[in-house]
């Protein structure tokens, strides 16, 4: 006797469900610069009637109106009833996918959120739907040849000298601060009042700060050269004015390109005292068992600075190739939302490399002062670096993200979960993302590339930054730089916030 058995497969499992039709669009597309566009769309009416249907027999078989019970009301009532809550809906929902076929089927590359007022819109009677929007976009070119490329990297062999001079820097951060009596030198910390003045009018002032002598002042929107040819050979209740121009930049637009005085009073002179490598320093500050284990980790530390000037200057000069043709204007507006995340971006990688928080508030300063102009130059970099990557299949891997975030993590002495927790409360994982792409797409042009080793000009040490605006426009904290009172180098010595 057979045995018939019952076919318990649902009848729809190889049933694919239909594909949806496109929409029937007219779109115009205007470009008012090479980074903008302005979309125009009209929808047809027959693709909107299409979607009020769906909507209202979905809403039909459920809707409850008084006097029926649910589900029950004729259609037309209901129609009646929910016509503006249903306009709504489909209103959005139209919108919706009508950009996401645009994505499909446009060829330009969107940087930006479309920006349109869902409210101005209209949902028509009859009659197709029109609506327009701005939106920012990836400039359209020819991407440029980057294979085989003669470039120069900078090499520096460092001598025992270079590596204990380097020691000396990194002591001076648990150095003493003594009071000193006498005229200022150069490497003194003078403790000054700073008072920025414009015709008459003081728009400024910075009270007491301590700030070592050397050549150059930074504040975020200009430089004061010659700061420390002011001081030298003053002594406390002197007082001191020379001129400075603001930045072209500054966030202050009635003061850009202004020359102000600044008069500086200084209030006290203090000198750095270096601590001594005793067993007991050596110990607390990295678990050192000698001196030389100590110049070891040190000579590490410039080695892996060397790795970044040379990844910095081959970066400079791939780019600086690559964009030789891309001469399109980007808009100023575009510019200054962008700013922000060229700060970022500039931040994490100076973090990476081991730089502390005074030469990575340095390097912030001097983009701040030029902010247009190095963003544009960091935009069309990204815009090509970007398209190279797509034409390569370049991808970030979950396993690129962990690695940043562990050297972040081991420069800050924190945990990389806590790293990651920031960095995405903050919004900066997509930065990191860029970051990634830049540096695997630079490392396919550097192995493709022909290099002649020159000697490393190291920049002089001559510049001590202020996080401070001369104009008055207010301070600009850095992006989250400050993890630890200073960053250090996995295994390097580690900075703890007590300086005794």
């Amino acid at each position: 006797m057979t045995t018939q058995t019952e076919d318990t497969t649902p009848a729809v499992a190889d049933e694919q469900q239909p594909e949806k039709p496109k929409l029937q669009m007219e779109i115009k597309i205007d470009k008012p610069s090479a980074c903008e566009r302005h979309v125009t769309v009209s929808i047809a009416r027959e693709d909107v009637e299409r979607y009020l249907q769906e909507a209202f027999d979905e809403l039909v078989p459920k809707a409850e109106v008084p006097g029926f019970r649910a589900g029950r009301a004729p259609r037309k009532l209901v129609q009646a009833r929910f016509k503006e809550q249903i306009a709504d809906q489909v209103k959005g929902k139209l919108l919706m996918d009508s950009l996401s076929q645009m994505g499909d089927d446009q060829e330009f590359s969107a940087i930006s959120e479309p920006d349109f007022d869902f409210e101005t819109i209209q949902m028509p009677d009859d009659g197709p739907m029109h609506f327009e929007f701005d939106i920012e976009v990836r400039p359209e070119f020819d991407l440029p040849e980057w294979k085989g490329m003669q470039l120069e990297r900078p090499i520096e062999e460092y001598t025992d000298e270079k590596v204990r001079t380097h020691l000396e820097k990194l002591l001076a951060r648990y150095a003493t601060i003594e009071d000193y009596e006498g005229p200022i030198a150069a490497g003194h910390f003078a403790t000054v009042t700073l008072r920025a003045i414009h015709n008459g009018e003081q728009i400024s002032q910075l009270t007491e700060e301590t700030i070592e002598v050397k050549p150059v002042l930074s504040f975020a929107d200009a430089k004061l050269e010659g700061f420390d040819q002011l001081l030298i050979g003053k002594k406390p209740g002197d007082k001191v004015e020379t001129q400075v121009t603001i930045s072209a930049e500054a966030e202050n637009e009635a003061l850009r390109g202004q020359e102000i005085t600044l008069s500086i009073e200084i209030a006290a002179v203090e000198q750095r005292k270096l601590p001594e490598l005793t067993p007991a320093f050596l110990e607390k500050i990295g678990g050192f068992q000698s001196e030389d284990e100590l110049l070891a980790e040190v000579r590490k530390e410039l080695e892996k600075q060397l790795k970044f000037h040379q990844q910095r200057r081959v970066r400079q000069q791939i780019t600086g190739l690559l964009t030789v043709a891309a001469n399109w204007e980007l808009p100023k507006d575009m510019l200054r939302r962008q700013a922000s995340r060229e700060y970022d971006r500039m931040v994490m990688e100076l973090q990476s490399s081991g730089f502390t928080d005074s030469m990575i508030q340095s390097y912030m300063n001097e983009i701040r002062q030029n902010v247009l102009a190095s963003t544009a130059r960091s935009l069309k970099e990204h815009f090509i670096l970007e398209r190279i990557a797509e034409d390569q299949k370049i991808e970030a891997e979950p396993d690129d993200y962990d690695r940043e975030v562990e050297l972040i993590a081991d420069q800050a002495d924190e945990s990389p979960r806590r790293v990651r927790a920031r960095l995405e409360k903050r919004g900066l994982m997509d930065t990191l993302r860029n970051q990634i792409i830049e540096r695997k797409v630079i490392e396919l042009i550097q192995s493709q590339a022909q290099f002649k080793d020159v000697p490393h000009k190291p920049t002089a040490d001559e510049t001590v930054a202020v996080n401070y605006s001369l104009a008055g426009a207010g301070t600009a904290e850095l992006p989250e730089a400050k993890f630890s009172e200073a960053v250090a180098q996995p295994g390097s010595p580690k900075l703890p916030d007590d300086k005794s």
